[in-house]
């Protein structure tokens, strides 16, 4: 645009209204722990979100600002579309201005369904199917002859057609050619049942013989077999004829009488398969993985090869390749091969396609497939591969919103997230991004960072300016900014090795290597180097090996600290041992309930397609328990006094005194221990943030017996003032005698390792092979990998 006399024409006329609108206005937010916070945070400008894991970061960003923004998009559709979509209530805050629409970018867990892959999660596969649908050789059928999840079917029958002459009969047939492979259902892989794990066969039905979860002696599912008559309930399993066997394991659906009502008998085998094998591994409860971990091999589909797609769907050809192949190529390599395919009659759809797969690449994930598994993903992955549609996107003035987005990324790929957050905000979007990498916070136009402590000691803004009024505050975000940890002057001699000899999972390239043990070894590198894959694939687990994986924290809102952790079970003991009671009385989901809220503490009012209300009950007062179960007391106070303690305080209670419990003090120590001293103790799990799951998931398999400890990027969500106290803790375990081995990106862990076992140089077939192992001090004085190039600079050598 010129900057003639048009320009100083347009300057001089006077002021537009809805030019005044560049701030979002929160006043007196109180969600969650928030205490009447008001901030502006300007429009069309990056803002970064500061502040202890626990502050309020995410109550305000998440809680507040971004759900109200969908709930009035959502008040924009009829009322029958309301009511199938999320009813989402009005947080609690006095007012909101300026709000734009919201696109939420997350850490959620991408679906762990188990038809769900990188591809489909997409778009990628839907427009290679239509692509192969068009140019494959030999032609096959329509996009659903290539999708793995839509099976060939065909029918034929009579219908009866009404019409003027009245009515005539027809002969109808129909046929859709479908994908998926038939023996596998589309799944990829077939399962085989190890009979031996799923009952003791010197037992019988009476004597309660499955060892199956959920199949008690005095249960439904074994009262079915017994009232079944197919069998005598008192002979041993090992007795059976042959025909008894076959009822028991594989009998087909049949009607049987069973307390006077008609019940579905069926054989244990499909039963298993319907009630564990339909569900993907990763959702299932831990004691249900460990059963199908012991009682199921998975194999892949000897017919497909584990590709998912049937013979014909394989068949068709474009250049040589077919589908499984292409979706089985690392998609930087698959970019490349679809960049070279000249068809002028598909050219729109193989841009959109080549658009997509170039993301991936710019945004650091074209080491991924498109076959992979979505429920695979680490969290920091699937937040990268939802951006992907938002990339390209040519809608401006919207409201970004990103949930540390450079979890699970190296030192050098942060740079390129930070390109891609400043690209969206250059487009003209209000970009809001919560975040504890001083490199991020470094690009912010505004930042607003929360505190002082967490959860009740937390709430309130601390600052709100730039980077630098933030480098000269006296907050806790402040003071830690330009915090670097040292080399290691002296590192510790192991004790051992852990020798991994030919490891080939995944990316992995035959690699040999010797984990010293006793000591902190860091295993680093570019995202996708393999480092997960050598630490979780090679290491064999074991009874002395205790694994932290990434995998999330699933629990209702009636789950709590107390109830994760296993810490309720000896409190309400002493509670009941106390006072002469059942210890259920004590458990808000049992018999203490209170009757009215059912122990959830609100009543719930569904409003149909308007947001449901939730009031606190009023018998109970929010305490969750009966009111006879509030006289009984240990120490002094009651159970609901008990829940409402922080877990600081419930450790100096729990630890002396009258009510010391030596069980429920370990517990509360390690909790403490990982920095959640502040929690409550019956907070629901629902209301945690991230980096607080990861804790307290730490937490619970410290308590865990093991000589090894395997820890998947434990900074997660941590504040750079808590990464000092995870490294404490780390020393901790390592002093007393355990081996602690680490996957971590955060220089200050690096620097602080008494070992580095450095993968790459690169991601995908670019990486899988050892580049550096030696202490910190080597690494950086050599420079010679991305690592310690970062490490350097880190720690200003």
């Amino acid at each position: 645009m010129s900057n003639g006399t048009g320009g100083d024409a347009r300057t001089s006329q006077p002021p537009v209204a809805a030019d005044s609108h560049d701030l979002i206005r929160v006043r007196g937010a109180r969600e969650n722990n928030l205490k009447d916070v008001d901030v502006e945070i300007p429009k069309r400008r990056l803002t970064v979100f500061t502040g202890v894991s626990g502050s309020g970061k995410s109550s305000l960003v998440f809680g507040t600002i971004a759900a109200e923004s969908q709930r009035l998009i959502n008040e924009t559709y009829s009322a029958f579309l309301q009511g199938f979509m999320p009813t989402l209530s009005r947080p609690e805050v006095d007012l909101l201005e300026g709000l734009t629409t919201a696109i939420i970018v997350d850490q959620e867990r991408m679906g762990a369904n188990p038809r769900s892959t990188v591809g489909t999660a997409t778009d990628a596969n839907a427009m290679l199917r239509i692509v192969f649908s068009r140019l494959g050789q030999p032609h096959v059928g329509s996009p659903n002859a290539f999708s793995f999840n839509v099976p060939s079917v065909r029918g034929a029958g009579a219908i009866t057609v009404e019409g003027a002459d009245g009515k005539r009969t027809e002969k109808r047939t129909f046929q859709v050619t479908g994908g998926m492979c038939p023996r596998c259902e589309g799944m990829g892989s077939v399962t085989d049942i190890d009979i031996t794990q799923l009952y003791d066969d010197s037992r019988s039905l009476n004597e309660g013989p499955f060892t199956i979860p959920g199949y008690n002696a005095d249960g439904w599912n074994v009262k079915m077999f017994v009232a079944s008559g197919f069998f005598d309930p008192d002979k041993p399993i090992r007795d059976y004829s042959e025909r008894e066997l076959h009822d028991l394991l594989r009998k087909e659906a049949t009607k049987i009488r069973l307390a006077g009502a008609n019940m579905t008998y069926e054989g244990l085998l499909p039963r298993v398969q319907k009630s564990f094998l339909s569900k993907d591994r990763e959702a299932m409860q831990p004691h249900i993985r460990a059963f199908v971990d012991r009682a199921v091999t998975y194999t892949d589909c000897p017919d497909c090869g584990g590709t998912r797609l049937n013979e014909a769907a394989r068949s068709s050809r474009i250049s040589g390749i077919n589908i499984a192949e292409a979706c089985a190529m690392q998609i930087s390599d698959l970019a490349a091969w679809v960049r070279d395919l000249e068809a002028p009659s598909v050219a729109p759809l193989l841009a959109g396609l080549r658009g997509t797969l170039d993301s991936f690449v710019e945004i650091g994930l074209g080491y991924l497939s498109l076959d992979r598994p979505s429920g695979t993903l680490s969290g920091g992955e699937a937040q990268r591969v939802k951006m992907i549609r938002h990339l390209g996107s040519s809608l401006t003035d919207a409201t970004y919103v990103f949930d540390e987005p450079t979890v699970g990324l190296h030192p050098h790929d942060i740079q390129r997230m930070n390109d891609l957050l400043l690209r969206l905000r250059d487009k003209g979007n209000t970009v809001l991004v919560v975040e504890h990498k001083p490199e991020t916070i470094a690009i912010a136009d505004h930042v607003v960072d929360l505190g002082p402590g967490a959860g009740t000691n937390g709430g309130t803004v601390c600052f709100e300016g730039t980077v630098a009024g933030l480098r000269a505050s006296d907050t806790l975000t402040g003071r830690h900014l330009d915090d670097r940890a040292a080399l290691k002057e002296k590192v510790r001699t192991p004790s051992g090795r852990l020798a991994i000899r030919g490891a080939t999972a995944h990316n992995l390239r035959n690699v040999d290597v010797d984990i010293p043990l006793g000591v902190l070894v860091v295993v680093t590198g570019v995202a996708g180097s393999g480092k997960s894959s050598l630490v979780h694939g090679s290491i064999p687990a074991g009874e002395n090996v205790v694994s932290v994986d990434q995998s999330a924290i699933r629990g209702s809102r009636r789950s709590n600290p107390a109830t994760y952790t296993g810490l309720l079970d000896p409190i309400r003991k002493a509670f009941a041992k106390a006072n002469g009671v059942k210890p259920a009385l004590f458990s808000a989901n049992s018999e203490g309930a209170c009757p009215h809220c059912k122990g959830a503490g609100v009543i719930y009012t569904d409003l149909g397609m308007m947001a449901g209300v939730a009031t606190v009950c009023e018998e109970c007062e929010g305490k969750r328990f009966q009111a006879a179960v509030l006289d009984y007391h240990l120490g002094g106070r009651d159970i609901s006094e008990v829940l409402a303690m922080s877990v600081t305080e419930a450790e100096a209670f729990f630890g002396a005194g009258e009510a010391r419990i030596p069980a429920a003090h370990r517990i509360l120590r390690r909790l403490v221990d990982v920095g959640l001293g502040y929690l409550s103790v019956g907070q629901p799990l629902t209301t945690l943030s991230g980096g607080e799951r990861q804790r307290l998931k730490l937490a619970t398999h410290m308590g865990e017996k093991g000589g090894v400890y395997v820890l998947d990027e434990p900074t997660t969500g941590l504040h750079l003032a808590d990464v000092e106290q995870l490294l404490g803790l780390l020393d901790r375990l390592v002093d007393s005698g355990k081996s602690v081995i680490v996957i971590e990106h955060h220089q200050a862990v690096m620097a602080h390792a008494d070992w580095i076992i450095d993968l790459g140089p690169g991601a995908g077939h670019e990486g899988g092979r050892i580049v550096f192992e030696g202490t910190p001090a080597d690494l950086v004085a050599a420079r010679s990998t991305l690592t310690g190039e970062h490490l350097a600079e880190y720690v200003g050598a």
